[in-house]
């Protein structure tokens, strides 16, 4: 495939290793993270493990008060600096990555917009007669780089770098297009007041880019101001971390400076890999199984989420990667065959963290809460599973074959 010969140009080849190694990793402490959430939230430790997330934290600066329970400081703060860190990612693949060009860019975009259209339609078609079981019609359509990663990274040598090169394309779209459902679907009454100030705040940022300013100091400080302003706008919190990294640089002021935006990645990367997404995975995965039997897995939204993601992001994607293949927009990966492109289009169904987070967004109250997690959990170990297998023995039917 063009688009994968061209990012292997674009980055040295260790440096790739380095990025999906780490990938992986992280996607294994994700797993550790929410298996023990899972553990506390059956066991006796539960009511502390509740107590904890509703613990309040206030911030107070003269008339400037956010007061919030430790949950929501992990969900609208800890992930804004997520949010960031994709914007990142995104912004650097539309200037010199993956998606720089149409030609690249065609293949993943087409098998993305699949797999958010399909699984959304599936959820909505299970629960089309409950206008409130609707509101989470998005929670499917999310793919987590990190945990998707990670099960690849642990098939080693078995999986294409051209497989994984498709899959982290996918998932930028994918979260890209999460980003635009959150912003358009999922906020509050907005304050004017409030959304002025952030509007100032962001023209302060281009500006600074604009007069070409290199050193990131300002651009963060400018940052936390425009975090506080958007949360209090009533837009949610995280998106100031994706407006925020389309403001900073990607080249330095000289051929010889590093780019400020390809060190605060480097740089913020180990952090959301190893802090920020476990912790939320702790503080979201906790799902008490009291109560839940055989039932509860068909129940509608769970069974939307889970068929949205096992069922909806395999048809969608590897649907729509036929279709561009076979039409001749797109040529296949490289060193890749039908068997792997499936798996990988299985693996994409592997909705964590994204899928959680746009739960928590979808509804106020915390009746969905464990209809959520559990088919969030569900979907994504069932892709997990699945993809792993069939990615396995596309593998040992090429060894056969040679």
């Amino acid at each position: 495939m063009k688009a994968a010969k061209a990012a292997m140009a674009i980055l040295p080849l260790s440096a790739l290793r380095d990025f999906f190694k780490m990938e992986a990793s992280g996607g294994i402490l994700l797993v550790l993270a929410s298996a023990i959430a899972l553990i506390v939230a059956n066991s006796g430790w539960n009511a502390h493990y509740e107590a904890l997330l509703k613990t309040y934290a206030t911030i107070r600066i003269g008339d400037l008060d956010i007061h919030k329970p430790l949950i929501l400081w992990i969900n609208d703060g800890l992930m804004a600096i997520f949010f960031f860190l994709v914007g990142l990612e995104i912004k650097r693949e539309l200037l010199e990555g993956e998606l720089s060009s149409l030609s690249q860019a065609a293949l993943p975009a087409i098998a993305a917009v699949g797999g958010m259209i399909v699984p959304a339609a599936i959820y909505a078609g299970i629960n089309i007669g409950n206008p409130e079981s609707l509101k989470g019609w998005a929670i499917p359509a999310a793919t987590d780089i990190a945990f998707a990663l990670g099960v690849l990274g642990l098939l080693g040598r078995r999986v294409p770098t051209s497989m994984k090169i498709l899959l982290t394309a996918i998932a930028v779209f994918d979260d890209l297009g999460a980003i635009i459902v959150i912003a358009l679907f999922y906020t509050d009454q907005l304050s004017l007041t409030a959304l002025g100030w952030a509007g100032g705040a962001l023209v302060a940022l281009f500006v600074l880019n604009v007069a070409g300013v290199k050193k990131t100091a300002p651009y963060i400080l400018l940052g936390i101001l425009l975090w506080v302003c958007v949360l209090k706008s009533g837009v949610h919190a995280t998106l100031a971390g994706v407006a925020l990294a389309m403001a900073i640089p990607m080249r330095g002021g000289d051929p010889e400076q590093a780019s400020p935006l390809k060190t605060l990645e480097h740089g913020i990367h180990p952090w959301v890999a190893y802090a920020v997404l476990p912790i939320f995975a702790f503080a979201n995965a906790g799902v008490s199984f009291a109560g839940i039997g055989w039932g509860s897995f068909v129940e509608p939204v769970t069974l939307g989420i889970s068929a949205g993601l096992f069922i909806g992001k395999q048809i969608g994607i590897f649907g729509m990667i036929w279709l561009t293949v076979r039409a001749g927009l797109a040529r296949m990966p490289e060193r890749a065959n039908w068997t792997q492109v499936y798996g990988m289009s299985v693996l994409c169904g592997i909705g964590f963290t994204m899928s959680l987070f746009i739960g928590g967004l979808a509804w106020e109250h915390a009746h969905f809460d464990a209809p959520v997690r559990l088919g969030v959990i569900t979907g994504s170990l069932l892709s997990a599973a699945v993809g792993s297998l069939v990615m396995l023995m596309a593998a040992r039917g090429e060894s056969a074959a040679d």
